[in-house]
């Protein structure tokens, strides 16, 4: 094993996984308790190597489902208000739904979310070339980023369910420099906040940014589009784009435009005005590192709500513009555009691009932190 391996699998052995230690109000809707706790069940084989789902359920009944393979939540169940468990992401229910490459559905996203121009940057001197996996750019990392990827696998059975995965993302790996050591730790609570709480380090200096790419459709029904649901994010500003999806630079202030979701808004009632759809950075108010409120979802039928926290600076939101119908969700409905939505906490596109952007660079000694924490409401 090579020095710089070893170092970082001793480093793992330091990052501790608390979850999220947030507290939210307790819920007291009167229903009976479920058991609280995590079943794993065989999900397939992949090059040689097992692939497991994992449900999370905590003691209100809401369960999540979180597979090894890519990270990725596959299934996000609550009871509405006649008591009927519906599924709030979008989802399969066989690993090869995942193996057909749908785009991104509930994956852990690295080494870097987003885009990064013309699929290269310059770090220390050095220029190091990526994959042009979208049009000329670089996105989600690469061809065969985090969310392809068999993640070592713990679990906590305990009071609270708490999943880690981690993996060892080596020297060179589509294009990146340094060994790097991500753990990705999931926390299901009793106030219905699913906490996820990511860290990394690193042999040489490299870009890192991670997130999670759920589809949220919050009536439960995938074959209904999400104009209808209300958005709020706390931002005053975003980073307007170019034809190709790279930011310009510029950070734009938000009133008078479209883009002003400071104010419960429908997602459609201005999507037309957005060449395309949303599909942008919001420069969250908060200061980055700082867990705290970044948007809220609703949808007005089924009456679920979603409240994001997240200790991120900005905040992606995509309106599924590019969900064509080629994927089926487990229900057996078609996914088209926006039927369905995602809210990433990160940080900005093409980040090692710009300087005035906050930096995305981790270097040997530091520990890459984010916590993200998503909160159903039930109606």
């Amino acid at each position: 094993m090579r020095s710089s391996h070893l170092y970082l699998l001793l480093a793992m052995l330091a990052l501790a996984t608390p979850g999220c230690n947030c507290r939210f109000p307790a819920e007291n809707r009167g229903e009976q308790a479920a058991q609280p706790g995590i079943h794993r069940q065989d999900w397939g084989m992949l090059t040689g190597k097992p692939v497991y789902l994992y449900t999370l359920t905590n003691g209100k009944g809401m369960s999540v489902m979180i597979s090894n393979y890519g990270g990725t939540i596959t299934r996000w169940t609550a009871r509405d208000s006649s008591g009927q468990q519906r599924n709030l992401v979008v989802g399969f229910d066989s690993l090869s739904g995942y193996l057909a490459r749908p785009p991104y559905f509930g994956a852990l996203i690295g080494r870097y979310a987003n885009r990064i121009g013309l699929a290269r940057f310059s770090l220390d001197g050095h220029e190091y070339r990526l994959a042009a996996n979208d049009g000329r750019n670089h996105l989600h990392g690469g061809l065969n980023g985090f969310d392809k990827k068999i993640w070592e696998a713990e679990e906590l059975a305990d009071s609270i369910p708490e999943l880690t995965l981690k993996y060892l993302s080596p020297d060179g790996e589509e294009g990146y420099p340094g060994n790097l050591m991500i753990s990705a730790t999931y926390r299901l609570t009793d106030s219905n906040a699913l906490s996820i709480t990511y860290r990394a380090k690193t042999d040489r200096a490299t870009p890192v940014n991670l997130t999670n790419h759920s589809y949220f459709n919050l009536s439960g029904d995938p074959g209904r589009p999400v104009l209808d649901e209300n958005l709020v994010i706390d931002a005053d500003h975003y980073t307007p784009v170019d034809s190709t999806l790279i930011p310009t630079g510029e950070i734009r202030a938000i009133g008078g435009t479209p883009f002003d979701f400071r104010h419960p808004q429908a997602i459609g009632s201005r999507i037309a005005e957005v060449k395309g759809g949303y599909d942008h950075n919001f420069v969250l108010n908060h200061p980055a590192g700082i867990l705290s409120f970044a948007a809220s979802l609703q949808d007005p039928g089924s009456g679920f709500r979603l409240l994001i926290y997240t200790t991120e600076p900005g905040l992606q939101f995509y309106s599924g513009n590019f969900l064509d119908g080629k994927f089926r969700a487990a229900s057996g409905q078609t996914i088209g555009e926006h039927d369905a939505l995602c809210l990433e906490p990160q940080h900005f596109p093409d980040s090692p691009h710009r300087p005035d952007f906050p930096s995305v660079i981790l270097r040997p000694g530091e520990t890459y932190f984010s916590q993200s924490v998503y909160r159903v409401i039930l109606p």
